[in-house]
């Protein structure tokens, strides 16, 4: 077997890369090391997929080198391996403890083709591409790569610059196995044989009996690595495992790192968790530390991004809207967008890199076809803190090559300043074609004419505790007021609207000529509440006189907690502009944040929500479901509300016209 040593590559006569400026290439990214390493690696394992239908497992594994395992590494990474003045490895691997944080895919073609750099093939490059050469540009349609800068990560997360890489793939219609270790750190001189020379600062280990450093392979990579207890392939798998030797963790425990690695993988790699349509997700992860498995979260489970994945389906299906450049016109993309509501939340150090500091999800994935996440674009914020939104929006195969072209090293943005027409145009308008269709869903709000609206109360049993909550006696959704006091049954509610976009404004100025039944509030047709009907008292419909001004409904900020006779409520402040009497009532439901949906009938023993009744401008409170008032006087009013302990509130406030 051949003894593995270290070979440290000099400057040729023509020049080469030194390693600062390889290790500098990714710039200095906002994303921090541990987020880039699980981006780029993940990305090269899809792009490395064999393409039979058969899912990709990714792992990570953070481990401590077992006691029978140390020795191996110390007695043969340490061989001829550079002083410590060049290369940190030799200190590092003498501590008691040897720690490695390693990244392994199956399901993948691993890191086939010739060995050498200067090899003509048409078997692909991986091997020379990942291990030898720098920024050579990627060779798969639509893959994620672009400038092959994205494996130096791999060297910066190590605090001594060093990796081992394991690959088994098929070359020259065989399996074959390779191991060979790589470094990368600073330039020097040094005398070697009486001669001095200046080195890159690249190294490898591996077979160095040649004329060039060569991978150990077949029987001999294989006996290594069982000798250093890397993780075995089967008869007939293939894929690759890089173990990155002593990596910087930044001072924190070894599980929090794992914990954090899988949450940073759900937020940065949730398109490629969602099932096929034989139920077959395109890729499996999996994170552990020390054997302990740590699991990484289903993100349609989670509170920000299962958001994202009820548009991510929206974008695939029937509901998307296909964005266009207008000139040159060219098709951009398929956008789609789910509105709900939300409390606002306390972001993870996961969540924060991802972009959601403010605790606000009103983002939109953007990606590329290969389904990768770009980034989270933070699109306009909606008038309510408790309304949400997210939107993905996946580029078109025809311009994959623009928008690759606009990404950085670390490929997590789209910057089209620096693009030529037309496609700076393409990306540019990428964006304002997003705006417009996030603006055309969350509207404005307040003066805006909407006459029915959606206002999300969900944060006031957080803010009102402990005063909500069993405060109301029995807790009945019909149980209001002070103690002993009992409001009149409520009205049935009627049909609502889908969550999601809302009504079409009308101009406050806008009057009724029709002399038939006037549109006040409501939705018109398919059993909606109707926009041409006016009530008496009784409730009879009586026909609306020509040229009444309809009445509307002018919200004043947001919901805001409040404290009535000791107990915790909601108010809602709004105005009715139109100078006509009118008869003001809301629906009150529990929210459902997995769809946007509304609960309307409580489960056995379950805490509702109730409307309280109407605060007039002098601070009497009318408890009645609905309420009769005068409008155009400028008077702010309040619709208060009994909130449900631990839940989003949703309250429907309406107009009418009363005779």
């Amino acid at each position: 077997m051949t003894a593995p040593a270290w070979v440290s590559q000099p400057f040729p006569p023509e020049g080469a890369s030194a390693a600062e400026g390889i290790r500098n290439q990714l710039g200095k990214p906002e994303l921090d090391h541990l987020t880039i390493l699980v981006r780029e690696s993940a990305q090269n394992s899809w792009d490395a997929r064999r393409g039979d239908g058969v899912s990709v497992d990714y792992r990570i594994d953070l481990q401590t080198v077992s006691a029978a395992d140390a020795p191996a590494w110390r007695e043969n990474l340490l061989r001829q391996a550079p002083a410590k003045q060049r290369l940190p490895l030799r200190e590092s691997l003498q501590q008691p403890t040897i720690r490695v944080l390693s990244i392994s895919d199956r399901g993948t073609r691993g890191l086939g083709g010739p060995t050498r750099a200067d090899a003509v093939t048409d078997q692909g490059r991986d091997f020379v591409a990942f291990l030898r050469n720098i920024g050579e540009p990627r060779d798969q349609a639509l893959g994620g790569g672009t400038y092959g800068f994205g494996k130096g990560i791999l060297y910066l997360v190590s605090n001594v610059g060093t990796i081992l890489v394991h690959t088994r793939c098929e070359y020259d219609g065989r399996y074959e196995t390779r191991l060979m270790g790589a470094a990368l750190w600073k330039s020097y001189d040094a005398v070697e044989g009486g001669r001095e020379r200046r080195y890159t600062g690249r190294h490898w280990w591996g077979d160095g009996s040649g004329e060039v450093i060569e991978p150990l392979v077949g029987a001999e990579a294989d006996a290594m690595a069982r000798r250093l207890g890397l993780r075995p392939f089967g008869s007939t798998e293939t894929g690759t495992t890089i173990s990155i030797v002593d990596p910087n963790l930044d001072n924190s425990e070894p599980s929090d790192v794992a914990r954090y690695l899988a949450e940073t993988i759900v937020y940065q790699l949730w398109p490629k968790m969602i099932p096929d349509a034989d139920g077959t997700p395109p890729m499996r992860f999996t994170v552990t530390c020390d054997g302990i498995d740590y699991p990484v979260p289903d993100p349609a489970r989670m509170k920000t991004l299962k958001l994202f994945v009820a548009a991510y389906r929206k974008m695939l299906g029937p509901e998307a809207t296909e964005l266009y450049c207008r000139r040159p016109k060219k098709l951009l993309g398929r956008f789609g967008m789910h509105q709900t509501i939300a409390q606002r939340f306390e972001p993870s150090n996961a969540e924060h890199m991802a972009g959601f500091d403010t605790g606000m999800v009103h983002h939109v994935c953007l990606m590329r076809p290969a389904e990768l996440v770009v980034t989270y674009w933070a699109g306009p914020k909606p008038g309510s803190e408790y309304a949400a939104y997210a939107g993905v929006f996946r580029a078109d195969r025809e311009l994959d090559e623009a928008y690759a072209a606009a990404e950085p090293p670390t490929h997590d943005n789209w910057n089209y300043q620096s693009l030529d027409h037309p496609e700076h145009s393409f990306v540019k308008m990428t964006f304002a074609r997003m705006k417009e269709e996030i603006d055309a869903v969350i509207g404005p709000r307040g003066s805006s004419g909407v006459e029915v609206a959606q206002v999300s109360l969900g944060a006031a049993s957080d803010r009102l505790s402990p005063l909500v909550g069993g405060a109301w006696g029995v807790g009945s959704a019909t149980d209001y007021g002070r103690p002993g006091e009992t409001a009149p049954p409520p009205r049935t509610a009627p049909a609502r609207r889908p969550s999601g976009r809302r009504p079409e404004p009308i101009d406050s100025d806008e009057w009724d000529t029709s002399g038939s039944p006037a549109a006040s509030s409501g939705f018109g047709g398919g059993g909606q509440p109707s926009f041409g009907s006016d009530f008496s008292e009784n409730g009879a419909q009586q026909p609306v006189p020509a040229r009444r001004r309809r009445p509307k409904i002018e919200y004043v900020g947001e919901p805001e907690p409040a404290e009535l006779w000791g107990h915790g409520v909601v108010v809602q402040r709004f105005k009715l502009p139109a100078a006509v009497p009118q008869r003001v009532s809301a629906d009150v439901a529990v929210a459902l944040n997995s769809d946007g949906g509304l609960e309307m009938d409580p489960p056995a023993g379950a805490d509702m929500p109730g409307l309280v009744g109407w605060e007039d401008p002098q601070g009497e409170v009318h408890q009645t479901p609905t309420y009769v008032i005068e409008g155009g006087d400028g008077s702010v009013w309040k619709a208060v509300v009994k909130p449900a302990a631990d839940t989003m509130t949703d309250i429907v406030l309406y107009t009418e016209a009363v005779a």
